[in-house]
């Protein structure tokens, strides 16, 4: 099948919810993908930050391969092996005490949700339901995590949308303040903002909303799906700032391609979801965490995260020094910045055309590539960028 087939077949048959550039990508090894027509490409992209391993990394085969010809799939009435390890590894790496296992981002976020409601409602009984959440925040598109999404442009066509969701401005405690009252249960925040353009919280404002959020009893929620699992350098974001949340949720890297999420609970809470309040068909199957467990055992080297650091100071370094680039920022290799001359998508588009995949966030230019990436590809990709921006 060529392009042109798989093009037509696709438009003919699928919904058209994402508006795909000219490529169907075929296979892929470490940080090179090739599409259909056997055409090279270093990828900044990770599958949006999915691929932590790169593409066809042995350690995942090796887990895909010996899982499948043991068990797929079974259901959570039974004890799971995989399952077990995994949460154990989970909990051991960010000092939880429990984890709720389901198959992505937005599923990981609702889990949360329910388990901020039900905490709050089982000590303080009715009305203390109201979640906030940052401006330019991303939580994920179901209709809940629509509703904790901090954007506008989210808020359209599928009212009515869930209530109990009020906005504040990122890294200001004082709006954060105005906005609580006796109605608040949970403060939901992303501790970079990666839809919303690489915005880093700041780590003054995060230790003043810890603390505030202590004393009144009001739960932090850390949405990690894109910065956990050592995208930013740490096996969890939130080390970053010397706290640890009330409950984390996880996916995208977790699984190092393969579709997992998770949910983290500290001790305040590790109790809240009881037998029948909360459940899921596929989450925590063995596959999937034969998959993650190989994965978090790579990730969580010390090596493995001081590599990570370096190449993350190394290309924002190097994106520093390609004229018109500006305001490079992030933590890790989880990084964005501006140009001054070109749209961000117009970008993107001339960096395809040059073998090279990025991502864009708002009217900013973000990498996520594989955090396995090598030096060189990452000379090759600053290089790419100063050619489309500059010539």
């Amino acid at each position: 099948m060529n392009f042109s087939d798989v093009k037509s077949l696709s438009n003919q048959y699928l919904m058209s919810t994402y508006n795909k550039f000219d490529i169907s990508i075929e296979k892929g090894k470490d940080c090179t993908l090739y599409d259909i027509n056997g055409k090279e490409y270093i990828d900044l992209t990770s599958g949006i930050g999915v691929n932590c391993l790169g593409h066809s990394n042995p350690i995942i085969v090796d887990a895909v391969k010996n899982q499948a010809q043991k068990l797929l799939h079974m259901s959570n009435l039974y004890y799971n092996e995989n399952q077990a390890v995994l949460a154990e590894k989970l909990v051991k790496a960010s000092n939880m005490k429990r984890v709720f296992f389901c198959n992505s981002g937005a599923e990981a976020n609702e889990g949360a949700i329910k388990i901020a409601r039900k905490y709050s409602t089982d000590k303080y009984k009715k009305d203390r339901t109201d979640i906030i959440s940052l401006k330019m925040s991303f939580h994920g598109r179901t209709i809940t995590t629509l509703s904790a999404t901090g954007q506008d442009a989210m808020h359209e066509y599928f009212h009515p949308f869930t209530q109990g969701f009020v906005y504040s401005k990122a890294n200001d405690i004082d709006d954060i303040k105005s906005k609580i009252t006796d109605k608040t249960c949970a403060v939901m925040i992303e501790l970079i903002q990666g839809e919303g353009g690489v915005v880093v919280l700041e780590k003054d404002f995060v230790k003043e909303l810890y603390e505030l959020c202590s004393q009144k009893d009001i739960l932090l929620i850390a949405d990690e799906v894109q910065t956990g699992i050592a995208r930013t350098a740490k096996m969890f974001c939130f080390e970053h700032y010397d706290i640890i949340p009330d409950i984390v949720t996880l996916a995208k890297g977790l699984g190092g391609g393969f579709p997992i999420g998770a949910v983290l609970c500290s001790q305040k809470t590790e109790n809240t979801l009881t037998a029948s309040t909360h459940g899921t068909t596929f989450g925590g199957n063995p596959m999937a965490c034969a998959v993650a467990s190989a994965v978090v055992d790579e990730v969580c080297k010390k090596e493995f995260l001081e590599e990570v650091e370096k190449k993350g100071q190394y290309l924002k370094e190097k994106l520093s020094k390609v004229k018109n680039v500006i305001n490079v920022r992030g933590k890790g290799l989880m990084i964005g910045f501006d140009v001054n001359n070109m749209k961000a998508i117009d970008v993107l588009n001339k960096c395809i055309e040059n073998n090279l995949l990025i991502l864009t966030a708002k009217n900013s230019l973000r990498l996520l590539p594989p955090l396995v990436i090598s030096y060189s590809d990452i000379d090759k990709a600053v290089c790419i960028l100063d050619k489309v921006i500059n010539n």
